[in-house]
């Protein structure tokens, strides 16, 4: 149990038995009375925020947190296989990634996030090189300017790359935000 004095910005707290982490802090202490504590929190299943302002006799419950370092072996059908260091399988649903699956690599080292053993966050590696399997072809020469194309990478996601950028080419992929870094090797 965390009492109110305990808050502060990056701790994660249960409220209603979901678990939150405060993305923002603030403390005041009126000229009289207790002092007050607003927080700002989102929540770790669904990414909701919530605020809440909290007086000094509050206590907060601490969820029951646990992560894990797994390997993606396969996909197969709507769920993903996920293997440990004893080599045991896991399979999770393949929606707790949401778009993030297409940035998969068999063999990728992944942190899946579990609230009472049920699996709530993955988080990828920063970056992942993927194949370009379409894209127009670029114009010789536009390597100065920001122009970008569409491209589909392996895996069916699609992304805006240089206008330089060709099939087959292999790209470096920002798995936070979606987008293209750098050229790796060039076909």
């Amino acid at each position: 149990m965390y009492n109110a004095s305990d808050l502060k910005k990056g701790l994660r707290v249960e409220i209603d038995g979901v678990p939150y982490i405060i993305t923002d802090f603030n403390f005041v202490k009126p000229g009289k009375g207790q002092g007050l504590y607003t927080c700002k929190m989102k929540s770790l299943v669904n990414g909701s925020t919530i605020t809440r302002v909290y007086r000094d006799n509050v206590s907060l419950g601490e969820p029951k947190l646990e992560e894990k370092h797994l390997r993606f072996s396969y996909a197969e059908g709507d769920n993903l296989v996920f293997v440990d260091e004893n080599y045991e399988q896991m399979s999770q649903p393949a929606s707790i990634l949401g778009d993030s699956r297409a940035f998969l690599v068999e063999d990728m080292e992944v942190s899946i996030l579990f609230h009472n053993n049920r699996a709530i966050d993955v988080t990828l590696p920063t970056f992942v090189e993927k194949e370009i399997v379409h894209t127009d072809p670029g114009a010789r020469g536009n390597t100065a300017t920001n122009v970008l194309k569409p491209a589909q990478i392996a895996g069916g996601h699609e992304i805006q790359v240089p206008l330089f950028v060709n099939q087959g080419d292999i790209v470096r992929i920002d798995t936070r935000t979606g987008e293209y870094v750098d050229r790796v090797t060039k076909k």
